[in-house]
């Protein structure tokens, strides 16, 4: 046991200033965030230092949080593992460049001013200089689209920028509170003028290197955010459904398909059948005629098309799925499009379902039912249809499907044809290049940490079956820095796109005009118009290391921290933001974007799931760190490793609080011995007791263990080497050492207690610096008791001076000498006496090998055990553990005085 229980004060500590005369009566962890943030931000102790060359900077390329409303603990766990990261950089002599970024455009920041301030964007209305929103807060309303007042784009980007200050605010405040060694003096916004400049840049540069181009193409298409939709962006889910049994017309009989989506039939292009099915094999070069509408459609083999899946062909439409777009393309077959943007039958009636098209007489009637409904009640009209007409052989069977979703979208995506923005990155061939080559070679380039991490990056982008799309039809965003001239004819040209100056960046199409024209021909024949879209958020987020870095306005900066050493984030997102990051790098720069990427694990809820948002599973982090302090809730983050998931428990914060108030109280014990001061507690010269040399030779493997985790990004092993070996310190040493370094009132001090009190201080100094990346706030208070300047900028412990301080001194020593002192315990706890109680003589019987050790600390042993007479070690009998190493096996032999009386205890 020790006298050394985590107790704390509400009595505040000292002023950041005080020194070793100053170490306070009593200690607490109450106020330490707040208090420290604002000395560390008046002292610029985190500032970086832009004078230092590339070699000598450790460069960070940080996560900006989606700006959406609140912070989660999970993002508590992953960014507490990049501040570990960067403090331990920082003290081993790297001048660390850590900015903080806000990634404020697109969908997410939209969503949350629709709800929040009950709008929706319509961009076909006039500004409105004097709006005021209907609502401030959208806790308890409806936010139903009905429900929200139309606004035009302008008003409503005045108030996505409103309400991102609002919550760009908060965030900041949340992570100096947790502590954070972010330069704040480097922050930058996704959609700050700097940031759209770059974005656009790098776009023009692309587009002139044709990397970029535009395509009107078919693809994925939300039709509640009315966008189009990446393939990074794509959640496969299950979606109920329904397997029909539907009959073609062919002159040999009826063919049937078996389809989820009968309501497509008037979309059908082609039957596809595999060319090796025997059953279909009479059928390839023929013609059947679709049920209902009488469409005469080809029959055609293609290897993608599965014998054994349903009825082994099936219809091909435009577009029903993936597989559709590709059997379109590589068969050239034709577009008949019947889904609109807004996820409703087109309301004109085809052109080949027309009577004079040599369609079915009942063809056009039966579109006029379908026209403008949705997909879901189109299905059941036409499933009707068919149950009438006979071409339904049996009744549907329910079924789940696998349907793609928008990752943030509620309804399964339709395949909609549109004009769209791609940048190249390997999923469809380049011209003169092997890109997805190049690109699995700058992944082999990378350190993952963990190393397992690597293989996701890998099946990524070999399995990639398109380019990027980049272009999305919302408001909120960086917008493309195109106009396209308008032909006589009215229509514009997209084949021959305007493009401005670099140097005139960043502009906005929608406002400004391009050089040549005037304002007044805007939309006019013989004028121009604007790109409407804006770029997809990963389209800026993807050049983070250039906007933070400085790319376009800072070449000086930019040359120090470019490529950067790290990108820490989660796994979750290493197919959009690591892999975008790295196709934007490789294209512009021909290098990686940083040399290591750290990947967290998530954070799980008591039921073993994944905490998010959209699952309502959360915990917001300010109640805990207020609760328990942000030392503990850090350490319950770092006892996690890199791409392990990690269950959120509050049991794990307590013991971190534990810990930093233990660090609070050892430190004090250990700086009121009455020592001279810093100089004198750490001259390694004086340390020449046994046992202090065998604490710090262990202190000093700690330190050569810890360092080589530091880098190996195991910051989880680190912590757990250095708290083992400081709960050693607290329990063993400082009881055993405690007397010794007293000096038992002398006026002068003895060898001996110069030993004990400089092996307290050197130890206290590298146990803080150790303990300093995980618990900043515990760290630097006490530092400022008896050192100068900041914890976080002195240096990493060097194992040198205590290698010196400690000889040839075996670390093991310190084991011996706690567990003869536990033994005496013992027999003090089985008594059920006082540990004061005095022990009036004792032998302890040891193992062989361990009896000179024992005998070399006997002196602290006594003292801590409070033997008053004689302490006597012997060699165990054999069959007691004789020649054993496990000192465990002491054995005790002493008398103890309880209360007024003697009495002799054999163990």
């Amino acid at each position: 046991m020790s006298d050394l229980q985590p107790t704390e004060s509400p009595v505040p500590a000292p002023a950041p200033s005080a020194s070793v005369g100053r170490v306070p009566d009593k200690v607490s962890l109450d106020g330490l965030e707040d208090r420290w943030d604002r000395a560390w931000t008046d002292g610029g102790t985190y500032a970086f230092d832009r004078t230092a060359a590339r070699s000598d900077v450790y460069s960070i390329d940080t996560p900006p949080p989606t700006v959406s409303g609140s912070l989660h603990v999970g993002h508590v766990f992953s960014y507490t593992h990049t501040d570990v990261v960067a403090r331990y950089r920082r003290m081993s002599g790297r001048e660390v460049f850590y900015p903080m970024g806000w990634d404020d455009n697109g969908l997410p920041t939209e969503r949350r001013v629709q709800n929040y301030f009950g709008v929706r964007c319509d961009p076909s209305l006039p500004y409105d200089p004097d709006f005021t929103p209907p609502q401030v807060g959208g806790e308890g309303k409806s936010t139903k689209a009905a429900d929200q007042r139309p606004i035009s784009r302008r008003n409503f980007i005045e108030l996505c920028e409103r309400l991102t200050v609002e919550d760009e605010r908060e965030f900041e405040s949340l992570w100096r509170y947790l502590g954070l060694s972010v330069d704040w003096q480097h922050h930058y916004q996704t959609i700050s003028a700097e940031a759209r400049a770059v974005a656009q840049q790098a776009f023009l540069r692309n587009l002139a290197r044709g990397e970029a181009y535009q395509a009107e193409a078919p693809g994925l298409w939300d039709v509640t955010f009315q966008t189009a939709v990446a393939q990074a962006e794509l959640e496969a889910r299950d979606y109920p459904g329904a397997f029909h049994r539907v009959a073609f017309h062919a002159a040999a009989g009826p063919v049937h398909i078996e389809t989820t989506r009968p309501e497509l039939l008037p979309a059908v292009v082609a039957l596809i059948a595999h060319p090796d099915d025997e059953r279909y094999q009479h059928l390839f070069g023929t013609t059947v005629r679709s049920p209902l509408f009488g469409v005469e459609i080809p029959v055609l083999a293609h290897p993608a098309a599965e014998p054994d899946k349903g009825a082994g062909i099936a219809m091909c439409c435009t577009f029903g799925d993936l597989t559709d777009v590709q059997w379109w393309r590589e068969l050239q077959l034709p577009t008949r499009s019947v889904i609109g943007r807004d996820g409703r039958l087109v309301r004109d009636t085809p052109a080949w379902l027309a009577a004079d098209a040599g369609a079915a007489p009942e063809a056009e009637a039966l579109w006029s039912e379908l026209a403008g409904t949705t997909t879901f009640t189109a299905r059941t009209k036409v499933v009707e249809a068919l149950r009438a007409s006979g071409d339904l052989d049996g009744e549907p069977v329910a079924t789940q499907r696998k349907a793609n979703f928008f990752e943030k979208g509620d309804k399964p995506l339709e395949i909609v044809t549109s004009r769209q923005w791609y940048i190249r990155n390997g999923g469809r061939p380049a011209p003169g290049r092997e890109l997805r080559t190049e690109l699995l070679a700058r992944g082999t380039e990378l350190a993952f940490h963990p190393d397992f991490m690597r293989v996701r990056y890998e099946n990524w982008v070999g399995g990639l079956n398109g380019d990027w799309l980049i272009s999305r039809q919302r408001f909120f965003g960086v917008p493309f820095p195109v106009w396209y001239p308008v032909g006589d004819d009215g229509e514009p040209d997209h084949d021959h796109p305007i493009v401005p100056a670099e140097s005139a960046l960043p502009v906005d199409p929608s406002s400004d005009v391009p050089d040549g024209y005037t304002a007044e021909q805007r939309g006019q024949a013989g004028g121009f118009v604007g790109d409407p879209d804006v770029m997809d958020t990963w389209a800026t987020s993807s050049l983070t290391p250039q906007i933070a870095g400085g790319w376009r306005s800072d070449p000086d900066l930019f040359e120090r921290v470019f490529p950067m050493d790290l990108r820490p984030q989660g796994q979750d997102i290493i197919r959009t933001w690591l892999f975008s990051t790295v196709v934007r790098s490789h294209l512009e720069h021909g290098s990686l974007p940083w040399a290591n990427a750290a990947i967290s694990g998530w954070i799980l809820d008591p039921d073993r799931k994944k905490m998010s948002k959209s699952k309502g599973n959360v915990v917001t982090p300010r109640g805990l760190l207020e609760e328990h302090g942000s030392d503990a809730v850090r350490y319950w983050a770092a006892s996690a490793r890199l791409g392990t998931d990690a269950a959120f428990e509050v049991g794990q914060m307590k013991i971190g609080r534990r810990l930093a108030i233990k660090v609070l109280n050892a430190s004090k014990f250990a700086l009121t011995f009455g020592g001279e001061g810093a100089d004198v507690a750490l001259d390694p010269s004086l340390v020449t007791d046994p046992l202090d040399r065998a604490m710090l030779a262990g202190l000093a493997d700690v330190v050569v263990r810890a360092t080589e985790a530091y880098e190996a990004y195991d910051h989880t092993r680190a912590l757990e080497l250095t708290e083992t070996y400081f709960w050693t310190f607290c329990d063993d040493y400082l009881e055993l050492v405690k007397d010794r370094a007293y000096g038992g009132g002398a006026a002068e001090v003895s060898e001996a207690t110069a030993s004990a009190r400089a092996a307290l201080g050197l130890a206290l100094d590298t146990m803080l610096r150790l303990f300093a990346p995980v618990l900043p706030f515990a760290t630097e208070e006490v530092w400022s008791w008896w050192r100068e300047g900041s914890v976080h900028r002195a240096a990493w412990p060097d194992p040198a001076p205590l290698r010196q301080a400690a000889g040839d001194a075996d670390p093991g020593l310190l084991g011996v000498a706690g567990a003869a002192l536990a033994a005496l315990r013992k027999v003090k706890s089985e008594a059920k006496v006082s540990m004061r109680t005095p022990i009036l003589r004792a032998v302890l019987a040891v193992p062989a090998t361990a009896v000179d050790a024992v005998g070399s600390v006997v002196g602290d042993v006594r003292a801590a055990g409070r033997v008053t007479g004689d302490l006597d070690v012997v060699a165990a009998t054999p069959g007691a553990g004789d020649g054993a190493a496990d000192v465990t096996a002491l054995t005790v032999v002493r008398e103890v005085e309880l209360g007024e009386a003697e009495a002799r205890v054999r163990a």
